[in-house]
């Protein structure tokens, strides 16, 4: 039963031993350490600071800043006032970035060095991080807000169906909801150290790599160094992490690359994969290479993970696992809504009194009655279950892609490409281009007499797009399928 007073921030910071290591960010060379008491008061006071600066609980505060600490303070400072943080990307383009601090209605936007270079709207406070840096060190001490648990915590933006990304509000209850996850794909305990692979921007690394781990009084691992597939054994080594998580592609990556078998390793119980699906051949060159499970799990922005495989049984190559303890779901039929008997094939739904769902989509109110149907929330993947409640993934109902962990809306791929002089027509769409890999993939109709050259469109596309909207393939076509409606048939792309 979720509290009826309840404060995010509070839950993951407050109550542990204050001497305890609760952050270690290793660079390149240097590891930067915090304990709990440091983090907590550094929280406290980043949050006094917005407020003396003028912001209100409820307001938005948008945060594009660097990969390091401070990042993380703002986005719990934040929280801890009752203000709601929108992390954003710095991969972003100036106008998409103008776009989520547009849409959200911030207040103010914190900023790192050389990403504050984005026209700002009259009545926005704009927030150096230098700034937070000095409040966390040396300001104003303030305290938890009294938040209800159905009080708005923070926003995220996710590619919608429109092609423009929507915003998905979650309440303070948010990190109550991710109890599950604890034994349910975890296995977790005070003692352990989890290492993240993604930066701080990313709502994977809020949450996996700092929410989950610091409300259980675990040590939260993190890298801001040069990235490379090499890094990660010599991090898992040196910080000594017990459970490492990332995504599928980076799994691949360190078996292929990073010489694991040259490093101890023997701290590590576990790995955990999320993000898009994991491929039975990495697991099975994973546990042959480094001698431990990885559990897969399943998840969205709109809930984070519900379906996953856990400790200690062995996972299941192909599944994401089971309905984490606790949770609800079904499998319903697209037309009926109604739920389905084991084995067939619809919409993947969780139930709607599940504590980490969204309190909803941000002024969206057309997406967002797109995705109930009666006490079911449906997000648009399509799976079924077996005999013995294991999930099989069939892929997503809409045309959204997966790139890397985030969602990315082909229509918006195709807005940015379809500017192009040469290019008369434009589909963009997932390719497989490998047993383990997909990429994002545009197939171009060329105006008469236009040559497409890829290196061209791609650079083209850099000014519209952040990296990982980006196709990383151009496939020059006569023509693209289309219905006779005239709207173009993503599946049959891959014929291509």
């Amino acid at each position: 039963m979720v509290p009826e007073r309840f404060n995010m921030a509070r839950y993951c910071l407050d109550g542990h031993d204050a001497g305890k290591t609760g952050l270690i960010l290793a660079g390149a060379h240097d590891d930067e350490v915090w304990s709990f008491g440091a983090l907590r008061d550094a929280v406290l006071r980043v949050g006094r600071g917005l407020l003396d600066a003028g912001l209100r609980p409820g307001d938005r505060l948008m945060i594009r800043m660097d990969n390091d600490v401070a990042y993380a303070l703002t986005w719990f400072g934040a929280i801890a006032a009752g203000i709601i943080a929108l992390p954003s990307s710095s991969q972003l383009t100036g106008a998409e970035a103008e776009f989520l601090l547009t849409d959200c209605g911030a207040r103010a936007i914190a900023v790192g060095a050389g990403l504050g270079d984005i026209a700002v709207p009259d009545g926005v406070s704009v927030i150096p991080a230098a700034a937070i840096r000095d409040w966390a060190a040396h300001g104003a001490m303030g305290d938890f807000a009294d938040t209800a648990a159905d009080d708005p915590a923070f926003l995220v933006y996710t590619s919608g169906t429109t092609g423009k990304p929507k915003g998905v509000l979650h309440g303070q209850r948010s990190a109550f909801g991710r109890r599950p996850m604890y034994q349910g794909w975890y296995g977790i305990s005070g003692e352990d150290r989890v290492l993240h692979a993604g930066a701080f921007n990313w709502t994977y690394t809020l949450g996996v790599g700092l929410t989950d781990p610091w409300a259980n009084g675990a040590t939260a691992c993190l890298y801001n160094g040069p990235r490379d597939a090499m890094v990660w054994p010599r991090l898992i080594e040196r910080v000594r992490a017990t459970i490492f998580a990332t995504v599928p592609g980076l799994y691949r990556q360190i078996l292929k690359y990073g010489e694991p078998g040259a490093h101890d390793l023997s701290s590590l119980r576990h790995g955990l994969t999320a993000g898009e699906s994991l491929p039975p051949v990495i697991l099975r060159e994973w546990r042959e290479t480094v001698g431990t499970e990885l559990y897969e799990a399943l998840g969205m922005s709109e809930i984070s993970t519900y379906v996953s495989q856990s400790p200690p049984g062995p996972a299941r190559p192909g599944s994401p696992g089971k309905a984490q303890p606790g949770r609800r779901i079904a499998i319903l039929d697209p037309e009926s809504g109604k739920a389905l008997p084991a084995g067939e094939i619809g919409l993947l739904a969780v139930h709607r009194s599940d504590p980490g769902l969204m309190l909803g989509y941000w002024r969206r109110p057309a997406e967002e009655a797109e995705v109930l149907r009666g006490e079911w929330f449906a997000g648009g993947d399509l799976a079924h279950l077996d005999e013995d409640g294991y999930l099989w993934f069939h892929g997503r109902n809409n045309d959204l892609m997966n790139a890397g962990g985030y969602r990315v809306s082909p229509l918006e791929v195709e807005a940015a490409l379809s500017g192009h002089p040469g290019i008369a027509d434009v589909a963009v769409a997932e390719r497989q281009v490998s047993e383990t890999t997909s990429v994002i993939c545009a197939y171009v109709v060329p105006r008469d007499g236009a040559a497409i050259e890829r290196d061209a469109l791609l650079a083209h596309a850099a000014g519209k797009l952040a990296a990982y909207k980006r196709p990383k393939e151009v496939i020059v076509v006569d023509s693209l399928p289309r219905t006779a409606n005239g709207k173009i048939m993503r599946r049959a792309l891959a014929l291509l």
